[in-house]
């Protein structure tokens, strides 16, 4: 099977994930998908093929080493869940030249790119990731002519919805080290992130009838909107880059009686990040003054940290996927990644992980697309990475 003809095969699979199910994988789909991935390693002649209960796929491919020299084992990951952003349900992908498709950088110009009908994401990102990483596990298969050492793969459930890496089992996996092809457009190399963390803020307010609500109706809708625009205007997303962190209002639910403000707090810098949460706490213990105590209440909770501190000390495994993509005629781009990937978190649990372009563009988008010679030289890094350790 060709790479894009097994990526086609994969986005015919609903596994959009679900933060409200309360179950791993959040949605049946998921599972499904894992069970169809399992399989496939089997069949491609991959072994300790394993599926556990909560969805999580591994395998191995073993060395075929003519002499006992001491290589890593080697990891590759990627997710199998699509972003809740956009529907990831009868994704009806074709294949188009890039320049019929405004939407599409001038840079791919002549290129065949798969995209959507745009009713749906496409799910690139991160399915492009695991096409690449099983394509290029048969092709070693296929040649026993490249000798290299043990490469352990692995694929996720949950990860957009910041869980992918709860029950992954880093001693199980068994790995010196892993990327995850989960980045970007081509040459993208990461291993810096944000620090992370989402928020919660309820309002509790009183209702009365409109007509005598003089000095007793307490509106939390108000109360709301008066602690939300307390924050920088200029600290969102839509007014930051690069290096820069922000406050992202991603919900807001409310009545006169009870309003919820969901917020994600995003900074490269550990010292900025620990600074952004204190200043929330801070505008909470501000508003109960005014409005009374217990009027508002603030929860907050760490998702992940930035990789980079654990990167540093074996930053010899950058310069491996840098010298891997040079090699195969790819300009690295090493760059923050302005998000999180499943390598954040399992590198701070013993797993160090950066992260990899798999080719996609406008990712969580309905206007997601995936240049094919982008997916096929993130096949052809995995491969370079292997011959290279």
């Amino acid at each position: 099977m060709t790479i894009v003809d097994r990526f086609l095969k994969y986005v015919s699979f609903c596994t959009t994930s679900d933060e409200n199910t309360g179950m791993t994988p959040s949605t049946p789909g998921q599972m499904e998908f894992a069970k169809y991935l399992a399989q496939e390693l089997k069949s491609i002649g991959l072994t300790e093929v394993s599926l556990d209960e909560n969805g999580y796929v591994m395998a191995t491919l073993p060395a075929n080493l003519a002499s006992m020299r001491d290589v890593p084992t080697i990891g590759f990951i990627a997710h199998m869940d699509t972003s809740p952003d956009a529907s990831g349900k009868h994704v009806k992908a074709s294949i188009v030249k890039a320049e019929e498709r405004d939407y599409i950088d001038a840079r791919y110009k002549g290129q065949d790119v798969i995209v959507t009908d745009t009713t749906t994401l496409l799910g690139a990102d991160d399915k492009a990731g695991i096409a690449e990483i099983v394509t290029a596990m048969e092709y070693l298969v296929q040649h026993p002519e490249i000798q290299h050492g043990k490469v352990r793969v692995g694929f996720t459930p949950d990860e957009e919805i910041g869980q992918g890496a709860d029950h992954f089992n880093v001693k199980a996996f068994g790995a010196d080290f892993a990327y995850t092809m989960d980045g970007g457009a081509i040459g993208e190399l990461e291993f810096e992130n944000f620090n992370a963390a989402v928020c919660k803020i309820k309002v509790h307010g009183l209702n009365v009838h409109p007509g005598y609500g003089y000095h007793k109706m307490v509106n939390s809708m108000r109360i709301a909107y008066q602690l939300a625009v307390m924050l920088p205007r200029w600290e969102t997303p839509e007014h930051t880059q690069g290096y820069e962190g922000f406050y992202h209002l991603i919900g807001m639910n409310g009545t006169v009686e009870e309003t919820t403000l969901s917020y994600i707090i995003r900074d490269h810098d550990r010292a900025r990040f620990e600074s952004r949460k204190r200043e929330l706490e801070h505008l909470v213990r501000k508003v109960n003054r005014e409005f009374g105590e217990g009027t508002v209440e603030i929860e907050l909770r760490d998702q992940y940290y930035n990789m980079r501190e654990k990167i540093e000390p074996v930053m010899y495994i950058v310069d491996l996927a840098k010298s891997a993509m040079e090699s195969v005629g790819v300009t690295p781009n090493v760059k923050p990644i302005r998000g999180g990937t499943d390598g954040a978190r399992l590198s701070f649990e013993g797993l160090p992980c950066p992260n990899i372009f798999a080719g996609g563009e406008n990712f969580h988008s309905r206007y997601e697309y995936l240049p094919i010679p982008s997916m096929e030289a993130a096949k052809n890094v995995i491969l370079e990475i292997i011959k290279q350790a």
